[in-house]
């Protein structure tokens, strides 16, 4: 007996076509590619818009793209452009999660260094069972907690992207996601600048302080700031940390949908998104050959561009109202994993890190 949902096809008399496992395949829109076009419009000039203020100011993209979003999310009331902006906050967010993939080669991983590694692996994975066990406890789902941690633990925006992709949006609202994005934005960019002033009244080494700063902040843009402006020394520890905990996103991705499935019956067999392998194939190309550093810049900016795309839709189409219902405690969930990422960073700093 199937447990899933099923989909209509409205061509064959309404009969049963298809079955969904996970229940988030939408029947097909019966739109011309023309009704995609004003939506992937308004998404993209708000992300160009953004990118010009991130450029002009020196802020975070993701963040600009985030606060453009919400600035314009009047537009969501428009039917016309409710076919673009889906396609941009679920199709081409998916294709960027397959571009990130370009960044991270296994070597990177490797010199790190066996017990950096294990260590960092710990973070990360207490980091996100605190998100976990900090939303149950404030009454809130696992997988929100897994979304929050997850971000907090992995890359910030880009991991909670990733996160909600693979959770789908019957698991983690659109409303909820936009949530994690204004706390991950906000915390990390707290961090970037305590931090740093943190580890000098600590009088850490450069190591420790670029250990620290590359463990616990949330984005990597404010975690190699944070580095860098403690020193040359740790903002590069900093760097190597970061794109390690970074290259776990894809083992963390495939966790969430083992561990979590979205079908809970008996018998739903967990499945690997495709945009995780995706990311996966890049990365073990990345590694294997030499991809020319023109070629592989071209790409880091193609996976920027269209998460930052992603992220404009996605704010665009969030109902405030049910960002204004949530309250503060789903904000608790993100500074709770944020408290416990600094706190275990600090302690492998000063125990581990020589």
């Amino acid at each position: 007996m199937f447990t899933g949902c099923e989909v209509i096809d409205p061509l064959h008399g309404g009969r049963v076509t298809a079955a969904d496992l996970f229940c988030d395949i939408e029947p097909a829109p019966e739109a011309s590619w023309r009704e995609f076009v004003p939506g992937l419009l308004v998404a993209l000039l708000g992300t160009l818009a953004a990118a010009f203020l991130s450029d002009r100011y020196g802020a975070p993209l993701t963040l600009m793209a985030l606060l453009i979003g919400l600035a314009l999310n009047f537009l969501a009331s428009d039917a016309r452009l409710t076919q673009g902006l889906t396609f941009a906050s679920r199709s081409l967010l998916r294709w960027g999660i397959v571009l990130v993939g370009v960044r991270i080669t296994f070597g990177q991983v490797v010199a790190l260094g066996p017990l950096a590694l294990l260590t960092v692996l710990a973070i990360v994975a207490m980091t996100i069972g605190a998100g976990i066990a900090a939303s149950r406890w404030l009454g809130l789902t696992a997988a929100f907690g897994a979304l929050a941690g997850g971000s907090v633990a992995i890359c910030g925006a880009s991991a909670a992207m990733a996160l909600a992709a693979t959770l789908g949006e019957r698991r983690v609202s659109q409303a909820q996601l936009t949530i994690v994005l204004v706390g991950i934005s906000a915390m990390s960019c707290s961090a970037m600048i305590l931090y740093p002033l943190f580890a000098h009244a600590l009088r850490l080494s450069d190591i420790k302080a670029g250990f620290l700063m590359g463990a616990s902040i949330h984005d990597v843009a404010q975690s190699l700031g944070a580095g860098y402006s403690y020193s040359k020394g740790a903002g590069d520890i900093a760097a190597i940390v970061k794109l390690t905990r970074v290259a776990l996103l894809a083992p963390v991705l495939t966790a969430v949908a083992l561990f979590l499935p979205r079908n809970s019956a008996a018998g739903a067999a967990p499945v690997i998104p495709w945009f995780v392998a995706g990311f996966f194939g890049l990365a073990a190309l990345n590694s294997l050959i030499m991809i020319p550093p023109a070629l592989s810049k071209a790409v880091e900016g193609a996976a920027s561009g269209l998460l930052a795309t992603a992220v404009t839709a996605t704010a665009i189409r969030s109902p405030l109202s049910r960002l204004q219902a949530a309250g503060l405690l789903p904000f608790l969930v993100i500074l709770a994993a944020t408290l416990v990422a600094f706190a275990l960073s600090l302690g492998a700093a000063l125990l581990l890190v020589r």
